[in-house]
């Protein structure tokens, strides 16, 4: 990726750390960039390009595995290690949940925790509805999280989301003996 292309990707993450996502506009991001908005057509073709690009980046470098581990570890990890990416920046689980493309990191963990669930003895389809559940579980939980703002302790947070994801793993594993 170029220096240059580099320089607005940050810049569009910061803006949203700063502003939210509805306050990320181009013509905003490129005045903080001192640039024109049409400058930034150069890097990326379209919004959606950049904020594509933005999940990549936040994504991909979280989203490593360990190579060996049992699925449940895994999808749990997965799971949790995307919230807390999300949790991570203002507006995150909503970006999140707008991508078109979430970059080959984020696609290769994707397929690996539906192959840790096929190595199982999960059917392929119900291995791939499994890991879409979880990780969709994670966003949703999230994005309420983030819209709430709630008071309520991080903690308690974390618990409760554990909790529900202990069920999604629990129906997975049910699966097994069926």
């Amino acid at each position: 990726m170029g220096q240059r292309r580099t320089e607005v990707l940050q810049a569009a993450i910061e803006l949203l750390d700063e502003a939210g996502l509805d306050a990320l506009t181009m013509r905003l991001l490129a005045s903080r960039l001192g640039v024109r908005a049409s400058a930034l057509y150069r890097h990326y073709p379209s919004k959606q390009a950049l904020l594509d690009a933005m999940v990549a980046a936040l994504v991909g470098p979280a989203a490593s595995l360990p190579a060996e581990a049992p699925w449940d570890e895994l999808l749990r990890g997965a799971a949790s290690g995307m919230r807390e990416v999300m949790l991570a920046h203002r507006d995150g689980a909503r970006l999140i949940s707008g991508f078109h493309h979430p970059g080959d990191e984020a696609i290769a963990v994707f397929e690996h925790l539906i192959g840790a669930l096929v190595g199982a003895g999960v059917p392929a389809c119900r291995a791939t509805v499994a890991v879409d559940t979880a990780l969709a579980y994670a966003n949703g939980y999230t994005i309420e999280e983030q819209a709430r703002k709630t008071a309520w302790p991080r903690k308690e947070r974390d618990r409760a989301f554990g909790d529900g994801l202990d069920l999604i793993i629990a129906g997975v594993r049910g699966s097994l003996s069926s």
